[in-house]
């Protein structure tokens, strides 16, 4: 599915390069559960974002489905990302003033799905991670365990082949944590690709693959 060669990604302040990410090789079949570890500034976040096409490398050559993502414009690398890759983050990003019904339905309605299956598909998310009665409540109604749910629901309800996770349990207690993981690890026994950020062990050791990043290199992977 993810193939990564010399993946390097740096910013330049006036003659001074600062490195990110330094050539990266990296190889993720479809149906893998592999986590992404290391300290705080090893690159992880940077390189599940290049992965999920909302960042570009500075250099080196990336591919998706064999789609050389490298040679695509900002519009085309949309339209992929569009298609193919929920995303889950930390602090959620749901769109406050929307309801959870209409938070679910807004990435069906970028993708211009059908009012039916709009209805359909969004009573189905609801139906599956037991949100029904908050559809009408708005984010800050919601505890952090149920926005998360919400968050991993909108990732989902556009039936993505990649699900990219970018500390998804940070901001939970541990009960609701592990019931995210949980989802996540039932996601992936039935076929969806799952990349996480996190620092946690234990949330690591819900995957199949590990791959330690520091100073922007890969360290060492574990499975």
């Amino acid at each position: 599915m993810i193939k990564m060669k010399n993946i390097t990604k740096y910013y330049s302040t006036g003659f001074v390069k600062t490195f990110v990410l330094r050539d990266i090789n990296l190889e993720i079949a479809e149906g893998e559960f592999v986590t992404i570890m290391g300290p705080s500034g090893a690159g992880k976040s940077t390189l599940l974002h290049i992965a999920g096409m909302l960042d570009t490398p500075s250099s080196g050559e990336y591919f998706f489905y064999d789609k050389e993502i490298h040679r695509l414009s900002e519009r085309q690398r949309s339209e992929v990302h569009k298609n193919h890759i929920g995303f889950v983050f930390q602090s959620y990003h749901l769109i406050d003033d929307l309801t959870v019904y209409e938070n679910l339905e807004t990435p069906l309605l970028y993708k211009k799905v059908k009012g039916s299956e709009r209805k359909s598909r969004v009573c189905d998310m609801l139906d599956k991670f037991h949100i029904v009665g908050k559809q009408k409540l708005f984010p800050n109604q919601l505890s952090g365990g149920q926005q998360q749910r919400v968050a991993v629901a909108r990732a989902l309800i556009i039936e993505p082949n990649l699900i990219l996770a970018d500390e998804p349990t940070g901001n939970l207690n541990s009960k609701e944590g592990e019931e995210v993981m949980k989802m996540f690890k039932e996601l992936n026994e039935s076929g969806t690709t799952i990349i996480q950020v996190t620092h946690s062990e234990e949330k690591a050791a819900y995957g199949n693959r590990i791959i330690n990043l520091l100073d922007g290199w890969i360290q060492e992977e574990a499975t």
